[in-house]
Formats: C-alpha cells, sequence, structure tokens
C-alpha cells in the first residue's frame, strides 16, 4: 500500500510512518520541517498553509496529521488556526482531484462545553467551540463531511486526545505536558498544574497507532467509511495523578503548583469508545501508568538518533 502522511515529522506522524514501513508499506511523507527523529522514509518539505499542488504521485490512502496544536498557543496567535483550516482545504483538494480516500485526525476539543460529560461521536455540539484551536477543528471536520456529499469522498475522521509517549520530547520545539512533567520533576523542578479538577483522556501513542492502523486497513478495503470514531485510552485521569505517576518513576516527590485552567482549554474528557470498539477491533491496553514508566526510560535516554 502506498501511504502520503502529512504533518509527518511530528510524534503521531513518525510513530505511524514507521509502523506502516515495518508492516511493508511503502510511505511518503509531507511536512515543513526535517524529520529529527529518523530518516527511514523521505520528506517533502512543504507549507501545506499555503495554496499549492501537493507533489507527490498518487497513493492509495492519505492520512491528514498536519495542524498547529498547541490550544494556548492559537489562543494567543488566532491566525494559525485558520491555516490549519487551510491546510485541511489543500489535503482535501488533492483528494478530491485524485479521488483518494484520507483520514483526518481531529480533536477531543470538537466537544467543547467543559460540563459536557457525553462524548459519543455524533453528540459533539460544535456551537460550543472553546478556543480557535477547536473551531479550526470543527471546521475540517465539516470540510471532509462536505467533500464526501458533494464529491463522493471516502473518509474517516479520528478524534484524538492527549497522545503522549515515544518522539515527543523535542521540548525546544513543543513543550507538551507528559514530556515537561518528566523533564522538571527528575530535575527537582516544580511544575505548573493549570486546573487541579481537570480530567484528561491521556493515550499513548502505541495505542493511538494501532487505531489509525486498522482505520487504513479498513478503509482503503471498504470495511469502514464515512464514519467519525474516537481513539483514546477511554479512562480519565487528573494532572495531579500523572504528576504522581511521573513522581514514582523517576524517583522524586513532584513539587506542583496549582493555578487555573488557561483560556480555550477543555477541563473534562473520556472518551466513549464503543464505536472504535465495534468498528476497528480497537481496545487500548497501555495504562498511563506503564505508559509514564515507558516514556521515562526513552526520554532519559535522550532524543533518537536518526535510523
Amino acid at each position: 500500500m502506498r501511504i502520503l502522511i502529512t504533518g509527518s515529522s511530528g510524534q503521531i506522524g513518525t510513530n505511524l510512518a514507521l509502523r506502516c514501513l515495518e508492516a511493508g508499506h511503502e510511505v511518503m511523507g509531507i511536512d515543513c520541517r526535517a524529520n529529527e527523529w529518523t530518516n527511514a522514509f523521505d520528506t517533502t518539505l512543504q507549507d501545506l498553509s499555503i495554496l499549492g499542488t501537493i507533489r507527490w504521485e498518487q497513493p492509495d490512502v492519505v492520512v491528514h496529521l498536519a495542524a498547529h496544536p498547541k490550544v494556548n498557543e492559537l489562543v494567543h496567535e488566532p491566525r494559525r488556526a485558520l491555516e490549519n483550516i487551510t491546510m485541511t482545504h489543500n489535503v482535501l483538494e488533492y483528494c478530491r482531484l485524485l479521488t483518494i480516500p484520507i483520514i483526518f485526525t481531529s480533536s477531543r476539543e470538537v466537544y467543547g462545553d467543559v460540563y459536557r460529560l457525553s462524548t459519543v461521536e455524533p453528540d459533539a455540539d460544535f456551537g460550543l467551540s472553546a478556543s480557535p484551536y477547536s473551531a479550526s477543528k470543527i471546521a475540517g471536520e465539516s470540510m471532509v463531511y462536505a467533500y464526501a456529499r458533494c464529491y463522493g469522498l471516502s473518509y474517516i475522521v479520528f478524534r484524538l486526545s492527549n497522545v503522549y509517549g515515544r518522539y515527543d520530547n523535542d521540548l525546544h520545539r513543543m513543550q507538551r505536558v507528559v514530556p515537561l512533567f518528566i523533564r522538571n520533576i527528575s530535575q527537582d523542578k516544580p511544575v505548573t498544574v493549570f486546573g487541579v479538577e481537570k480530567v484528561i483522556d491521556f493515550t499513548h501513542v502505541d495505542d493511538c497507532i494501532d487505531g489509525i492502523v486498522s482505520g487504513i486497513e479498513r478503509l482503503v478495503a471498504g470495511r469502514v467509511r464515512n464514519d467519525t470514531i474516537n481513539l483514546a485510552s477511554g479512562r480519565g485521569h487528573t494532572l495531579l495523578e500523572m504528576a504522581e505517576y511521573v513522581g514514582r518513576a523517576v524517583g522524586k516527590k513532584p513539587r506542583v503548583i496549582a493555578a487555573r485552567p488557561l483560556a480555550g482549554e477543555i477541563t473534562r474528557y473520556v472518551a466513549n469508545l464503543e464505536k472504535a470498539e465495534s468498528l476497528l477491533g480497537f481496545s487500548p491496553k497501555i495504562t498511563l501508568r506503564e505508559g509514564i514508566r515507558s516514556a521515562v526510560t526513552v526520554q532519559r535516554s535522550g532524543l533518537p538518533s536518526p535510523s
């Protein structure tokens, strides 16, 4: 199978590309920056937020991961949310012109309102968007659905949640909460918890990739088509719990500073996985405690060398 991955230099893109290569597939990446983790697959350097033609021979499927991901950063720079929408438009046009199925990675953020407890996929209320980032993902989903209706485009939309694990500890480029907590707690530095009662569905990257790969196989085979599916662990944890797991893994007592949630952030999300289980056979295997121990081991080893 020929697989085109946008955002291939990021954490999910790198893990997905390497998994697909292991399975014998041909992989091409597109990103605006080079991959610092591996040179195992070719990456075309292209800024998809600029209108233009994607340059690669016709694949069997496109996995569209490319986006500006940080909720709070887009609160301060909302133009980047517009760039997310432009990226999705450009990729959809490529898929439309060549009749290629697409997997679009959306976000838990589309569920909006912090007081909503239902995360069954049809229950997302787009009128409750809480941030420019969530609005960009809502817009992306809406465009995918429109292209399916107008042009017969086949798709799967995955709503992801707080993916962590291998290839996410590039803190010089982007500060993600799990590797940031691992670094600071290991160095006896304080960590700030923005919302002590916030409940998050942390997803280990290996579980996330399991779900995406199942989606690729079923979409290309025509077994699953035009569905929106949550991919997460199905378990909720507070940031305080996560900090405690990090502390145990590194043998340190976390020093926690409590602060109010940041603007635009969702303070409660635990995914409903019934559709993922029924359509994909998806069953997350890695608990947060186990995933944190693994992440600590990887982070202590330093940045993986290119292979």
